[in-house]
């Protein structure tokens, strides 16, 4: 079987899947709205004697709740283009199809730039690689299943290797090569790694920080569930980089992979909260990147944005996303 056949199989199996969860969250969406209405027009009835007592803080309307929620899952729905479109043209060496890139609106997505298929020669990274692949095809499917009409298309995105790509953009702000060096991910496991570690961290920290700011708890449920899997993929990446750099130190797998996170805390802010993967002495690694309770970091929107636009400063595009993300959240922090 082909490549392209062994894609399509995976998306089809997955939209599948999620069809019963997606009639769900419609209708559990649809019946939140229904009842914040019920309570609206309960509040208004002239046989409602009793006073309610105001609130202490504005609250804000169900339809202000309800766009809110809308903006925050396209909001995650550019990132999942992303990853998505990153990890799978690396293991099956084309990305998405059009039809899982387009808006709701029927606006076309935007095109993107680099990316090509790894010759993976260690099997554990490349049945590692399949399954992430697969399960951020998904993640794109489902949040466009649960947005409907709504759904933003996917922009413009760079995941370039080359000298002009958004890799080696990063990875000479990192250190990680020299001024005039490039990064392509593509080239071989352990760069497919450390381009993977870019991304899986800041999913991670994204949506713990965007959680707060969704109401609709069937959402939130939802949302949650990503982020499981997303730190999953994160723990996974960062122990196989981990193993890797003890089975073979001169790679400096763990070196690059410190660089890379100092060069994301300087990106979203003065907080050093990212961290590598290695830990206090040679006795422990630091797989998971927690405070001092045990408790993994979360970064605004306006932060996420850093990154992905390699910027302190507040801008509407740059890095991965040249032309920056679609929806109504789309401008990052000024951080510098």
């Amino acid at each position: 079987m082909s490549d392209s056949s062994t894609l399509n199989l995976i998306l089809e199996a997955g939209e599948r899947r999620r069809a019963e969860r997606r009639t769900f969250l419609r209708s559990a969406a649809g019946a939140t709205m229904a009842a914040g209405s019920l309570s609206l027009l309960a509040a208004c009835s002239d046989n409602n004697t009793s006073v309610p007592t105001p609130p202490t803080t504005p609250t804000p309307s169900p339809a202000a709740s309800a766009q809110q929620d809308l903006d925050v899952l396209n909001f995650a729905l550019n990132l999942e283009y992303l990853e998505a479109q990153f990890y799978v043209r690396a293991v099956y060496g084309q990305g998405l199809p059009d039809v899982a890139t387009a808006g709701g609106n029927g606006q076309a997505g935007g095109a993107v730039t680099g990316g090509r298929q790894v010759t993976f020669t260690d099997p554990v990274v490349a049945q590692y690689a399949r399954e992430i692949a697969a399960d951020e095809a998904a993640h794109v499917n489902f949040l466009r299943s649960v947005l409907g009409s709504a759904a933003v298309a996917q922009p413009a995105i760079n995941i370039d290797g080359g000298a002009n790509g958004a890799f080696t953009a990063a990875a000479r702000a990192a250190g990680v090569v020299g001024p005039t060096g490039t990064f392509d991910p593509y080239a071989s496991d352990e760069n497919f790694l450390l381009g993977a570690f870019i991304f899986e961290d800041v999913g991670v920290s994204a949506y713990k920080g965007a959680s707060p700011l969704i109401s609709n708890k069937t959402y939130l449920e939802a949302a949650a569930g990503i982020l499981a899997a997303e730190a999953y993929h994160a723990g996974l990446v960062r122990t196989v980089l981990y193993a890797k750099g003890l089975q073979t130190p001169s790679l400096m797998l763990a070196q690059s992979a410190g660089k890379i996170s100092d060069a994301r805390d300087s990106l979203d802010g003065p907080s050093d909260d990212d961290q590598g993967i290695l830990g206090p002495d040679a006795t422990q690694s630091n797989i998971v990147p927690t405070d001092a309770n045990g408790i993994a970091y979360s970064r605004t929107t306006g932060q996420v944005l850093n990154i992905v636009y390699l910027s302190k400063s507040a801008l509407v595009g740059g890095g991965f996303f040249p032309s920056g993300i679609n929806g109504n959240i789309r401008t990052s922090a000024n951080s510098a």
